[in-house]
């Protein structure tokens, strides 16, 4: 068995308070020490994975390489690591359970009787150690999701305990997040309810090595003094997680701390390596002093919710700093853009992104939006369903063909500029059974997208059922639309471009899913500098 380390998060008080954050700053300080890092998401909720939750529910759905729906957390990890993650790295309730029945029926428990334990655990505990156990990495960083106390994450906390007492105090530890809130009235952070949290997690048998607080102000010598001493921890261990303006400035904080230094002392690691965030945070100088602005449009359905875009969203952050550019995105309901309030609406924006999604809610106000950047040359970028739109778009308004649809919104449609894809067709369950992860792409010399990639093979992450549809190829590209990208095993078209438009680009494929802030998209930053140029001609004009 390989000698890795394990370190495992856990929340208490309640959600939400960054639990991912600060296992991707852990994990990004312990690899800027030289160790090689990766970080896993256990997840409590039944589902199989979070491909068949609606984007309301959880946020969005992150794809890894090898075609794994995740929760959103693997994106930060990516993005602060710049690591590829795999299936391994996220597990769900749904998918041990599912397992675990599998084997029953097999008859592998040779005729035992299955139990949470140790059946689950057991399973759980081998998932935990996959990462461990193929020699890639020194320490494996889990975060464990909802908070101690809830019913569904005990057999996750329970296979901890079992683990931290096999691996020993030197091969694993317990990191627990928690709230101290302040009380405006009394003037004064309050640590019950952490005491109760470090409480409830010992009566589960796991006693935390390291207690981060989340809090809105300082802590103060005597308040670590006290919190240390009621949830037996030691002093240092105690690490304040003050809010910040950025979520990039939290490796910084925790640096500051002294999270990576007492994580590695605890688990009998050399501190000698300082560690070397140069790169970091040049990202962060150039991210907070931006020399020029651009406002961009993100035309959507899910947008009352942040967390279903977030991939995008921090891509822009990327590519916005790459340029020195701060990238102003307004978020915009596709519901609501119809012809009397485009121009209302993005007449004014320097770019226009036409999200991805499902369904048929708010698609003609996203082909609205796509009109109206063709015809008034805004720089424009579809992703996937925002892609499909602009195809609909160009085939209704300049081939004149107005009942061009997609058969995911009209399925009897005469014209099918989009169609599901040939394998599609028989397939009757939703979750898993998309095109999924990596695919090949071979894009045109001298197209916009090759210039932006400077290289002609690309391998891209696609979740998608429907697609381009070839049978109006000829028709399409005949009229000035072109496909720029096409994947040569299969035929399907990835990308299309209006070479006659100063920038129109759309893509199958979700370029978001690979940007990280070591390696800005490129088409992110490409799109972020024709909308910097198309302020810019218009400011000269007026």
């Amino acid at each position: 068995m390989a000698n890795t380390k394990y370190i495992f998060v856990t929340g208490g008080v309640s959600s939400s308070l960054g639990k991912g954050i600060i296992a991707a700053s852990l994990a990004k300080l312990l690899q800027a020490r030289g160790y090689r890092v990766t970080i896993q998401k256990l997840d409590p909720y039944i589902n199989i994975d979070p491909g068949t939750l609606n984007p309301y529910e959880h946020g969005e759905c992150y794809v890894t390489n090898d075609g794994a729906e995740t929760d959103l957390d693997l994106g930060h990890y990516e993005r602060f690591l710049n690591v590829a993650t795999s299936k391994a790295n996220n597990v769900t309730t749904g998918r041990i359970y599912l397992s675990v029945i599998e084997k029953e029926r097999r008859g592998e428990f040779l005729g035992k009787t299955v139990q949470v334990i140790p059946h689950i655990t057991n399973e759980i505990k081998e998932r935990i150690q996959i990462l461990g156990n193929s020699g890639d990495y020194d320490i494996v960083l889990t975060e464990i999701g909802g908070t101690v106390g809830d019913i569904e994450s005990l057999p996750y906390i329970e296979a901890v305990r079992q683990l931290k007492w096999e691996l020993g105090d030197e091969n694993a530890l317990v990191i627990h997040l928690t709230l101290v809130p302040f009380l405006a009235a009394a003037g004064e952070l309050k640590t019950k309810p952490t005491q109760h949290s470090v409480k409830l997690l010992m009566e589960s048998g796991v006693r935390a090595d390291i207690l981060v607080c989340r809090t809105e102000h300082h802590l103060s010598d005597d308040l670590r003094t006290k919190l240390a001493l009621f949830c037996n921890v030691k002093k240092e261990a105690v690490i304040e997680s003050i809010d910040a303006s950025t979520i990039y400035d939290v490796p910084n904080l925790m640096l500051e701390e002294g999270l990576d230094t007492i994580t590695l002392k605890k688990l009998n690691l050399s501190t000698n390596h300082i560690p070397d965030l140069t790169q970091w945070n040049q990202f962060i100088q150039r991210h907070k002093n931006p020399k020029n602005e651009v406002t961009i449009g993100l035309i959507g359905k899910y947008v009352e919710l942040q967390d279903s875009y977030k991939s995008i969203l921090e891509s822009f952050i990327h590519a916005g700093a790459e340029k020195e550019i701060k990238v102003k995105v307004i978020p915009i309901h596709s519901e609501h853009v119809h012809h009397q309030t485009v121009e209302s609406k993005i007449g004014k924006l320097d770019g226009i992104l036409v999200a991805p999604g499902f369904g048929e809610r708010g698609i003609e106000g996203k082909i609205e939006a796509v009109k109206y950047a063709r015809e008034h040359n805004i720089p424009f970028f579809g992703i996937c369903l925002g892609m499909q739109m602009a195809v609909i778009e160009f085939a209704r308004n300049v081939l004149g063909i107005h009942d061009a649809n997609s058969t995911e919104m009209v399925s009897n449609t005469k014209n099918p500029v989009i169609d599901l894809m040939e394998d599609q067709k028989k397939i009757t369950d939703k979750g898993g059974t998309m095109r999924l992860g990596a695919w090949n792409c071979k894009l045109t010399p001298g197209s916009l997208v090759a210039k932006a990639y400077q290289k002609e093979n690309i391998q891209e992450r696609h979740r998608h059922r429907y697609e381009y549809n070839n049978s109006y190829k000829k028709q399409l590209e005949n009229a000035g639309f072109k496909a720029t990208g096409v994947n040569q095993e299969t035929g399907l078209v990835e990308v299309i471009e209006i070479p006659s438009h100063p920038w129109f680009v759309g893509v199958q494929y979700h370029p978001e899913y690979k940007s990280t802030v070591a390696s800005p998209h490129p088409l992110f930053v490409a799109f972020v500098q024709a909308a910097y140029d198309f302020k810019n001609k218009k400011n000269t004009k007026n």
